[in-house]
């Protein structure tokens, strides 16, 4: 995927409409969910069901689905019953906190992040999804309700290219917390969930909020970092600035340092590996090209 310059650190609307095209190769129709409105198959475990009826327990019945509420009140064991869902919606929530308007090389986490966004948004407006969204920054958010159509994936974009500016001064250290605890009131049961996040601040109450999310939903987390995060350059001192506020200094001579620092890197990765448990995970680097990250991604059923 070729970008101008100036659509390494600032999106436009039209540069995230042409993943139009793009969207067209991604398999998501062959993975991402089971047959219900269309020609799907899942490997994903989310339930994807509607509470139908309480009935008798029956051998055989999984024992999950007793409903201890009327078991208690009739005196005998009773079972939930569910039936398909006629559509699934694909839920996106999107970082546009401080610390995604970042890079050494390649583009911002900011712009991959609203890369995948608009690149899921456009597969799933493919597929006649219902598509809703929650962008999140440090000191605001913009939630989109689940809706199917060309309109909605425009208006995700357009809130996706809005939301780039102005960005806070301050750093909200409970913003993913609060988004996620948002995210948990919003997003309806069953649906395909796709946080796309550095996830830096995942304290645990945030950790909390998720493991909720995925218990009724399936959740895939893409975690998006800049080659630096991951390992420091070689010795000597750069300086490092956000284009605004402040600037920051880094010395690398000291190898102990360096090594502590990747160690710190593998350690947030690995904890998100194991939070997610049979969730997914989707490591992206800023360098990397999205289309073929989902591509290969979904070929390989994440």
């Amino acid at each position: 995927m070729r970008l101008q310059n100036e659509e390494r650190v600032h999106l436009t609307a039209p540069a995230l409409i042409r993943l139009n095209q793009s969207a067209i190769v991604l398999p998501l129709s062959n993975t991402i969910r089971a047959q219900q409105s269309g020609q799907y198959f899942s490997p994903f475990k989310g339930r994807g069901m509607e509470f139908d009826e309480v009935r008798l327990y029956q051998p055989g019945d999984d024992m999950r689905h007793i409903d201890w509420r009327v078991t208690a009140r009739r005196g005998k064991v009773h079972t939930k019953l569910f039936h398909e869902e006629r559509e699934r919606a694909v839920f996106l929530g999107v970082d546009y906190r401080a610390s995604m308007f970042f890079a050494t090389q390649g583009v911002f986490k900011s712009v991959f992040a609203a890369q995948c966004a608009s690149l899921l948004a456009w597969s799933a407006n493919h597929h006649n999804d219902r598509v809703g969204g929650l962008i999140f920054s440090d000191s605001s958010h913009h939630e989109l309700k689940p809706q199917r159509g060309k309109t909605q994936t425009l208006q995700l974009i357009k809130q996706l290219v809005k939301m780039q500016e102005p960005r806070p001064s301050q750093r909200n250290p409970e913003a993913l917390q609060q988004a996620l605890a948002r995210l948990r009131r919003v997003v309806r049961p069953g649906s395909l969930i796709f946080l796309i996040s550095d996830f830096r601040d995942l304290n645990a109450q945030a950790e909390s909020h998720l493991r909720q999310i995925a218990k009724h939903n399936d959740v895939i987390m893409l975690f998006i970092y800049d080659p630096l995060e991951s390992q420091l350059p070689p010795k000597g001192r750069y300086r490092l600035s956000d284009g605004v506020f402040a600037e920051l200094t880094v010395n690398t001579s000291e190898q102990e340092g360096i090594i502590n620092y990747h160690k710190r890197f593998e350690q947030h990765q690995a904890n998100l590996q194991k939070l997610l448990n049979r969730h997914r995970l989707l490591a992206c680097m800023t360098t990397d090209d999205p289309v073929k990250i989902l591509q290969n991604a979904f070929r390989r059923k994440v």
